[in-house]
């Protein structure tokens, strides 16, 4: 195997067209051309308790911020300043205004657009440096602005006051303060970048919300940036690249820093929006937060400012706001709210909680539970569906809003999806020129059809994420919750479609998977294309091109329809019929080979739902197929032992990547690698947060998929985009590991859940939701959305957690007590996996579902009630495991193992198997 691509060239896969597709992935990259040498900037050096840094001798703005004791670490694009100083460059310590007088019109003022020279103020004692910046603004500007860097309290304070010097009232109906941190990753190599680079993520909570910028690598200390009186994180607007087609014309708060798939961008952490909702974000979702606007009137002045902090670790971030004095929510299982659950909302603060409302009116209610922790503890109860939010008032006046996103009970959500997909989905055309049928197609919930042409072939080509999709994940929904016509029209997709069509069925690359079923030929099919789109771009493939073998990503999607079928036929009966379960594990078997033979180069990366291959593995060797088992382990083994050289193996075709690190993880622990494991946990800590958010709580970083699955294609932090159920899969099996860490709990269920929210009330599913402010909606195509819904049907489970702090808690179901006794009732999407953390016992059905579960503290005993036979299933097949290393394996009381699972008879009613540590 080869060495990890460097990121620097991914990065000169980069070229711009109409769409913004702008990473030719798998292109072959052009040489580097030259890079400019800049003069240097004179900088003044400044110190705090926590933070050595730079602030540039002419504007005063932020140049370096690197945490004491790691003077090499700069959570800044620092190193960059030089090629980033000129006009039209936005940095800490910059303002933007959309200001207007009454019956005028708004007017826009940035300290960046054009620079001039600001008149310095005294400084001293705890201000390290002051000055009026009123004059980077430009001559009409009627607010004077001066700024203050203040060392308070060990952190940094950035502070500014705000006066009207004119002689009519100001309206502020736009303030941001542009947050400059090094997400920037272009030239650098995975290695560089996981050493040097940060990850912002927000939380837009009104006077509680904050930022908190991550190392990549994982470690600490992380940053803070929390918000000062009057300075509410009202929202998060994206600072567009100036000159793009994502900046409107005239448009003065933008950067000239290159936006692309190597670097996110920058924010404002926006104080007041009225203005920008009225403007620029006309049409759009409901935003995060109601957009205000205040008034100056003459004379007056207001004071608005951020504290940079350091928390000594990720995991310490909410301990580090309870001593700064900020409010802190912790939501259990989170923020994502089926009708059928009581979720747990604890919060602290320094001041009482005087009132708390629901927006819309009812679709929260919040009703107090007694502890004696230092907690408030909430019992939270939803209604309706879709978007809402908690206001918490505190006896101060602060503002707190969190939040949620409401759903149905999630044997309906599941039922919804299998239906949509296998109904509104199902393409069935034998005229089709491509043979695409029968099949699940991507949909265009917009218009309301199936998306038969995109000139991104493989989106309307059964492949790659953003085609495969659907399909994807209506055989995924079969894995715990199985629909007898379901399964018989994917069994027909299988044999008629995948088979031999997508996958080559025979022959020297039999078990090879094509990249796309649909393809760009105008000679051959001269009057099918629609003339509305572009077909110019590498994206519209030939049919030599949509032939190619080569890409890896696309063999876990094949894999997977042919692992659940065999779980299907091997696990029940009568509800796969064309087929015997071998059949299906021997295809499986041959995709993964196939894999490793057609696809060798992007498979030295982990692969999205690359956990589907540690499965085939284990089932192989449950089966008694040896041969084919010793031959999937060495190609495997190859893989992790290639990983374990490296010191973040996690490249992709991408320059960087949040999807390839499950896998990685998965195989590590496989083969026994468990630094290794340890540090890909870490890593995905570093870009997967729990914030008091549905969007964000668990939420993968992720933000230019939209470009090759989504319907609207743009650089755009993408809100529960497949990466957060996939990255869920390995931070649960962590926290089975050790039950201590409950961080790992709280961020995987986040994102488990946050899975969820892609999926609308009829059972369509979107590929992400767009976060940027000008849209707040889903994206109308179904897009790659099937690769998370594997994770989450993959993942899905109930957790019973016993917390030092907040006592007995269920993840994924309700809890109740009684004397000696713990009992849960799973509620979540699949009923077939529980975890009872004191006991460290993994309890997983291949058939059958979990009605309840009661735990005996004193004694360790588990009773588990299994849900009445069906037609297809009148045995449960239990698989025991002490997942926490020390604790005590469970088994049933009488069973016998049959397969490493033991076999349990079902009844015509709910059926009792009590389980005892040996």
């Amino acid at each position: 195997m080869t060495n990890l691509r460097p990121l620097a060239l991914t990065a000169l896969l980069l070229a711009t067209t109409p769409l913004a597709l702008n990473l030719a992935r798998a292109e072959t990259p052009a040489a580097a051309p030259a890079k400019p040498v800049y003069p240097p900037i004179a900088r003044t050096a400044y110190r705090t308790a926590q933070f050595q840094l730079d602030l540039r001798t002419d504007t005063q703005t932020l140049a370096r911020l690197s945490p004491v004791g790691e003077p090499a670490f700069d959570f800044t694009p620092g190193g960059r300043e030089a090629e980033r100083a000129g006009d039209g460059y936005v940095h800490v310590g910059d303002i933007h205004l959309r200001v207007r007088t009454p019956g005028g019109a708004w007017r826009d003022f940035s300290s960046a657009h054009q620079r001039r020279p600001i008149r310095p103020l005294p400084a001293g004692g705890a201000v390290l440096a002051a000055a009026d910046i009123t004059a980077s603004l430009g001559p009409d500007s009627p607010l004077r602005i001066e700024r203050r860097w203040v060392s308070e309290r060990g952190g940094l304070v950035l502070r500014f006051v705000l006066t009207n010097t004119s002689k009519q009232p100001v309206e502020v109906g736009g303030l941001g303060l542009p947050m400059v941190f090094d997400n920037i990753i272009t030239d650098r190599s995975l290695e560089e970048a996981h050493a040097q680079a940060s990850f912002v993520d927000p939380y837009i909570g009104r006077d509680a919300g904050y930022l908190q910028v991550t190392r990549l690598n994982g470690k600490g200390p992380a940053l803070l940036v929390l918000p000062e009186t009057a300075t509410p994180l009202e929202a998060y607007r994206p600072i567009q690249q100036a000159g793009s087609p994502a900046a409107k014309p005239g448009d003065i708060f933008t950067d000239r820093s290159k936006r692309a798939q190597t670097s996110e961008g920058f924010y404002d952490w926006t104080i007041a929006s009225k203005a920008f909702a009225e403007q620029d974000w006309k049409g759009a979702g409901q935003p995060w937060n109601p957009p205000t606007s205040f008034t100056l009137a003459p004379g007056a002045s207001r004071v608005v400012g951020v504290r940079l902090v350091t928390s000594p670790s990720i995991r310490a971030i909410e301990d580090t706001l309870v001593a700064s004095g900020r409010p802190v929510a912790v939501g259990v299982p989170g923020y994502v709210a089926p009708t059928d659950q009581t979720l747990s909302l604890f919060l602290k603060s320094p001041k009482p909680v005087a009132r708390i409302e629901s927006l819309p009116a009812g679709a929260l209610t919040a009703t107090p539970v007694k502890t004696g922790t230092g907690w408030a503890r909430y019992a939270i109860k939803a209604s309706g569906w879709g978007r809402a939010t908690l206001s918490i008032t505190y006896a101060d006046g602060q503002v707190q809003a969190i939040p949620y996103f409401i759903t149905k009970p999630l044997d309906q959500v599941m039922a919804d999806l299998g239906r949509f997909s296998t109904t509104k989905q199902w393409f069935e055309d034998p005229a089709d020129p491509f043979k695409r049928g029968p099949s699940v197609m991507t949909y265009d919930r917009q218009a309301d059809k199936i998306v038969t042409q995109d000139q991104r072939v493989w989106i309307a080509g059964l492949s790659d994420e953003g085609g495969a999709g659907s399909w994807v994940a209506a055989f995924s929904k079969q894995l715990d919750n199985p629909d007898a016509a379901e399964v018989a029209k994917l069994e027909r997709m299988v044999d008629e479609t995948l088979v031999g069509r997508l996958q080559v069925a025979d022959g020297p690359q039999a078990g090879a998977v094509r990249k796309s079923l649909f393809y760009y030929d105008p000679a051959a099919l001269p009057s099918y294309y629609d003339p509305k789109l572009d077909w110019t771009t590498w994206a519209s493939w030939s049919k030599k091109d949509s032939e190619d073998l080569g890409r890896s990503y696309n063999y876990p999607h094949v894999a997977i329809a042919h692992w659940v079928l065999y779980r299907l036929a091997r696990n029940h009966e009568g509800l796969v019929r064309n087929h015997d379960w071998r059949w299906y594990l021997d295809h499986a078997h041959a995709t993964v080979v196939a894999m490793m033979r057609d696809a060798p180069y992007y498979a030295e990366f982990g692969q999205m739902e690359g956990d589907v291959f540690v499965d085939i593995l284990k089932d192989l060797r449950r089966e008694g197929m040896t041969a084919q088992a010793d031959q999937v382990e060495a190609l495997m083994k190859a893989r992790a032992d290639h990983w374990k050289t490296l010191p973040y193996p996690f490249g992709s075709e991408m320059a960087w990547d949040s999807t390839g690190q499950a896998e990685v993880y998965a195989w590590m622990r496989f083969f026994g690698h468990q630094p290794q494991a340890d540090e890909t946990r870490e890593v995905i800590l570093a870009y997967d947060p729990t914030i008091p958010s549905w969007g964000y709580n668990g939420n993968a970083r992720r933000y230019w998929d939209f470009l090759y699955g989504g319907k609207v294609p743009r650089i755009e932090r993408q809100i529960h985009h497949y990466g957060s159920t996939l990255n869920a899969v390995p931070l649960l099996d962590a926290y089975r590991a050790n039950p201590a860490d409950f961080h790992l709990l709280r961020v995987a269920y986040g994102g488990l859940m946050g899975g969820i929210t892609n999926i609308d009330q009829e059972g369509f599913s979107s590929a992400a939701f767009h976060s940027a402010p000008d849209m707040m909606a889903w994206d109308a195509y179904s897009g790659d959305y099937g690769m998370g819904f594997f994770g989450h049907a993959y993942a899905a489970a109930t957790y019973l957690v016993d917390h030092p702090t907040f006592g007995w808690l269920g993840f994924g179901g309700e809890v109740t007590q009684k004397p000696g006794v713990v009992r849960i009732a799973p509620k979540d999407g699949a009923r077939s996996r529980l975890f009872v953390a004191p006991a460290g016992a993994w309890l997983t059905l291949e058939a059958g579902k979990i009605d309840a579960a009661e735990y005996r503290p004193a004694t360790g005993e588990l009773t588990l009630t299994l849900a009445a036979r069906d037609a297809t299933t009148a045995t449960a097949r239990l698989i025991v495991e002490a997942a926490t290393p020390g604790k005590r394996p469970y088994r049933p009381v009488g069973a016998a193992l049959e397969r490493g699972a033991y076999a349990l008879p079902l009844a015509a009613t709910p059926t009792t198997v009590v389980l005892k540590p040996n």
